[in-house]
């Protein structure tokens, strides 16, 4: 390979060009070029249009555009903008970890480093991959995404996954680098039946943590709203100055140790990143999250053995030290409830016994 070629990434395709043409229409108030085609362009993002401009790819009555020129009635503006092609859902011969399974449900324990379904930057390798091939799906489906500056994460919306054709339908979802317990549908009535539980809090879900600090209280709860980050769209924060979604954590002391403390927690609501997100805010982020401050020793003692073994436990979480422990739903065929557990990942194991052991 020379310094010319790149090897092929199935995750970055190459992008496609997407022509738009507009006609002004005859009352068209005069407005700047960029901002008429972001409002013309359905989900096109201003740093695209701005790129599709720098790049002389706006043409204005046939001339090329600058980002300051005015549109007047009736001016024919045509914009190429470059945005990656469909998502390709692979059927992938992808090893699952499968709890519990049958015609209508299945319960899989997700690995870390496990995206729950494809989106722009992932799409291989994922959930919904190894689901289609154990499902004896063997045809490529292709779905339309937004290609959005921001979606290149787990945070894209699922709602395009929840179709028929693109079955298994996930009722919930974790972070890439969380592990743990979740349900997945095999139909759509099934979907909707379980959706509905978790839309209502019916279902269970336990998480387990290991958070930077002591906490002083044994159980306590983090309500706060949840926005993204008006500085990095990829994260989420608790914001100070713009509204965001209703969040409600509780918590509860498992276990204290000098530099850290093991958590149990529930969600009263399902935001994106929510436990990482109020841990982070209320100084307690969990161990080894490199979005919310937790890739760092938090709080340490002075001892210096203290400093070391904290230093240690670091060493050895590579991702966020959050658990999806325990699952519950009522079954909506068998209406039986139905509540599942699994054993901490072994980092987190590791970590806890490293811990334990200098109590």
């Amino acid at each position: 390979m020379n310094e010319f070629e790149k090897e092929y990434d199935p995750n970055y395709p190459d992008p496609v060009e997407h022509i738009y043409e507009f006609e002004a229409q005859k009352k068209q108030k005069p407005i700047r070029v960029d901002k008429y085609l972001a409002n013309q362009i359905l989900n096109a993002t201003r740093n695209k249009v701005q790129n599709a401009i720098d790049e002389g790819k706006v043409y204005i009555n046939g001339q090329v555009a600058k980002a300051s020129r005015k549109i007047k009635p009736g001016d024919l503006v045509r914009c190429v903008i470059m945005k990656a092609p469909p998502i390709e859902l692979v059927p992938e011969n992808i090893p699952l970890d499968i709890i519990y399974e049958d015609e209508y449900l299945l319960v899989v324990n997700k690995p870390a480093d496990m995206v729950c379904h494809p989106a722009l930057g992932h799409r291989v390798g994922t959930l919904i991959n190894a689901l289609l091939y154990h499902f004896g799906v063997r045809d490529n489906i292709s779905i339309e995404v937004d290609d959005e500056d921001d979606t290149d994460s787990e945070n894209t919306d699922g709602s395009i996954f929840a179709q028929d054709e693109v079955r298994p339908g996930l009722v919930h979802r974790i972070d890439k680098d969380t592990t743990g317990l979740l349900v997945i549908a095999k139909d759509s009535w099934t979907h909707a039946k379980l959706a509905e539980q978790f839309a209502n809090k019916t279902s269970e879900r336990i998480y387990e943590a290991i958070a930077w600090g002591q906490f002083k209280e044994d159980e306590g709860f983090v309500e706060a709203p949840i926005a993204r980050s008006e500085t990095d769209r990829k994260n989420f924060c608790v914001p100070k100055r713009t509204e965001g979604k209703y969040a409600y954590t509780s918590y509860k002391v498992v276990n204290v140790y000098p530099f850290a403390t093991h958590l149990q927690l529930k969600l009263k609501t399902g935001r994106t990143h929510q436990i990482r997100v109020h841990m982070s805010h209320i100084n307690h982020p969990l161990m080894g999250d490199p979005w919310y401050g937790g890739d760092r020793v938090v709080t340490i003692s002075s001892l210096p053995q203290q400093k070391a073994l904290a230093e240690k436990c670091l060493g050895l979480a590579k991702r966020q030290m959050l658990h999806a422990k325990t699952l519950g739903f009522e079954h909506p065929h068998t209406k039986e409830f139905m509540r599942f557990n699994s054993d901490l990942p072994e980092d987190m194991q590791k970590i806890i016994e490293l811990m334990s052991a200098k109590k």
